[in-house]
């Protein structure tokens, strides 16, 4: 089993190469679909659209949301294409963590001018090597 450390760099590598290739301004089902198959390509299991259900007081809900992607049944990727990002996209990954129990998502966002600043990894009481500006801790 790889190190999500690991699966986290080559996710960005690829990401980065993605976004200089294609430029920004495409759907997110481009980029989540091109990213998909590149990771792939590397090896990864890599999930699209992840149903995931949910229990709430007794109670089902089945595909309450969806996974962009789901990397080796470990790393979450919600991938956007929108002039910036804001505090809700981070939230709304910081919860697909808990409700999941998964420790690390990473939130790319493909529409600005440069990938660098539309990249967040969000952590969900993991403890990680990663840069401190680039974590969201819950």
């Amino acid at each position: 089993m790889r190190d999500i450390d690991e699966i986290s760099g080559d996710v960005l590598d690829v990401a980065l190469r993605l976004h200089r290739d294609l430029g920004p301004g495409l759907l997110e089902s481009v980029y989540e679909l091109v990213l998909a198959g590149k990771l792939s390509a590397l090896g990864y299991e890599v999930a699209r659209q992840r149903s995931v259900d949910i229990e709430f007081e007794g109670m089902r809900f089945d595909a309450a949301f969806r996974i962009d992607l789901l990397v080796d049944h470990r790393l979450l990727v919600e991938v956007k294409s929108v002039e910036r990002l804001n505090v809700a996209h981070a939230k709304q990954l910081l919860t697909y963590l808990r409700l999941t129990r998964q420790p690390v998502g990473l939130l790319i966002n493909f529409g600005g001018a440069t990938l660098k600043e539309g990249v967040r990894r969000i952590v969900n009481n993991h403890h990680s090597s990663a840069s401190p500006r680039l974590r969201v801790s819950a």
